[in-house]
């Protein structure tokens, strides 16, 4: 049997094949789950986007990278119309994320019940079932991130330099969904410098990997740059929508922390960050505990959203795991992490962050599960706008354009309206804005949604035609909105385009 050296010069054995059989289960029931339930309810306002700007590919976009768009393009193009394909690779990545983390609990030096219980609390995490169940940018930036983290910890442990430049490759990835990774090496290489192992720094192979990522994310800086930097004007806009979804800075750690899971998931992130400041055993590695705490205030302070931080929440799982599988702890942290309790919190998370009740329980729209409420009701936006563009003399109609005032309505459109017989949709607000402007040809358009000042400063009569309303009133983007129509357009739309941007 294999033989590994740990870094304090004690030798542990190698699992065997069958000590990996209880992650591959956890794995696998989170799996089923997640397909079992991903047609509820529908697509969200982010997927449709992601499917429009799919059909739009290009190296960047005002608030993405290309590679979400490219997953839709790509499962749409493979399994036309299907909502659960469109959500396979999220699953695959959330799965793979549960796989990692048992994976650095083994570099760390944790045995099967270790590794089942580092799988066990990340297959709890509603933030992960939840980002599951969606194509999302989330999925691949935590994936990459906790394969960042368990390359650090083998390489802390083997210091064997072949593993650096797949940092580097990871990275790369990484930033092709979001620029989040680039926050976590800047906080990573001072918690390195502080605390060690500075010799990190020294290696050629990681600037060998610094070089992968730069030159693969070289494309998406040049969009950035010939398109005015747009990302950085996102991170006013996060900021301010921060301050409405999680109170700000108040809001920030307690949302943070909700999102590790309840009970056991929350007790091993914890006592894991703990032990990895403080652990003897853990001490190689505690550069990651600070650049854990050091990525939290940084996006803090920067307005961030609190799962900005999931990244990081692997390495504390595992290093709680194994410190509590080997050491001997207080009854009450060792019964909440205890297997059957982390097994009984982690389905508790799962059907909390899954949507299991019937879609007529999301009706009102005071409820506070966005997610769910804004995967219902864009069929019936669409059939209402639908219906006011026949309503238009057929002259008038060859002549006016569909404009949102939201970018989710817009991509909801430009999914179900051809159907309806509905002109391609034009958006001024976040990515959208750059897909283009009406054509000039139209001189009216259909407004929906709650009109821009600039919409009465480009056209000369705006009259509302009715108010969106959906049976389940539980959309807010639909629901209340009213439609317009503006006529007598003031300006060309080379002119009046750019005053329609914003990044809301």
């Amino acid at each position: 049997m294999q033989v590994q050296v740990s870094e304090r010069g004690s030798e542990t054995r190698a699992l065997p094949p069958f000590a990996r059989v209880p992650v591959l289960a956890i794995a696998g029931v989170l799996g089923v789950l997640l397909v079992a339930f991903a047609e509820r309810y529908g697509w969200f306002g982010d997927e449709l986007y992601f499917l429009a700007a799919g059909q739009r590919l290009d190296w960047g976009y005002a608030d993405q990278g290309p590679l979400a768009p490219l997953l839709a393009l790509v499962m749409e193009s493979v399994f036309p119309g299907s909502l659960t394909a469109l959500r396979l690779p999220s699953v695959l990545m959330v799965l793979a994320t549960v796989a990692v983390t048992a994976l650095i609990a083994r570099e760390l030096g944790g045995a099967r019940r270790a590794q089942a219980l580092a799988a066990l609390v990340t297959a709890g995490s509603p933030f992960l079932v939840g980002n599951g169940h969606l194509l999302t940018t989330n999925s691949p930036d935590v994936l990459m991130w906790a394969l960042a983290c368990w390359l650090l910890v083998r390489w802390v442990r083997t210091r064997r330099d072949a593993v650096l430049p797949w940092l580097g490759v990871v990275t790369a990835i990484a930033v092709q969904s979001k620029f989040l990774i680039a926050g976590f090496w800047v906080v990573l290489a001072v918690a390195v410098l502080v605390a060690g192992p500075r010799e990190l720094l020294r290696r050629p192979m990681l600037w060998l990997g610094a070089g992968i990522a730069l030159l693969t994310t070289l494309p998406s800086l040049l969009w950035q740059a010939r398109h005015g930097w747009p990302q950085l004007g996102m991170t006013g806009q996060i900021a301010a929508e921060g301050e409405l979804m999680h109170g700000g800075l108040l809001g920030f750690v307690p949302m943070m922390l909700f999102l590790a899971g309840l009970i056991s998931g929350l007790v091993v992130l914890l006592y894991g960050t703990w032990r990895l400041l403080r652990s003897a055993e853990l001490r190689p590695y505690a550069f990651l505990g600070w650049t854990f705490l050091g990525v939290a205030a940084l996006f803090l302070v920067a307005g961030g959203r609190p799962y900005y931080v999931a990244g990081m929440f692997p390495v504390l799982w595992a290093a709680g795991a194994v410190e509590l599988s080997r050491n001997r702890v207080a009854g009450w942290w060792r019964w909440s992490a205890s297997l059957p309790v982390a097994l009984v919190s982690t389905l508790a998370m799962s059907f909390f962050a899954l949507p299991l009740e019937p879609v007529a329980s999301r009706a009102g729209t005071d409820s506070v599960d966005f997610i769910s409420t804004h995967s219902v009701g864009w069929t019936e936006l669409a059939d209402q706008v639908a219906a006011e563009y026949r309503r238009l003399p057929p002259e008038q109609r060859a002549r006016t354009a569909v404009l949102t005032n939201g970018y989710w309505t817009a991509s909801a459109l430009a999914w179900f309206g051809p159907a309806r017989g509905l002109p391609a949709p034009q958006s001024g607000s976040r990515g959208y804005w750059y897909f283009g402007a009406p054509p000039e040809s139209a001189d009216a358009v259909l407004f929906v949604g709650r009109p821009q000042p600039v919409l009465a400063e480009s056209f000369r009569t705006v009259t509302q035609l009715r108010v969106l309303e959906t049976n389940l009133k539980a959309n807010k983007a639909v629901d209340g909105a009213p439609l317009l129509l503006a006529t007598g357009r003031t300006q060309s739309w080379a002119e009046l385009w750019p005053r329609f941007r914003k990044l809301g």
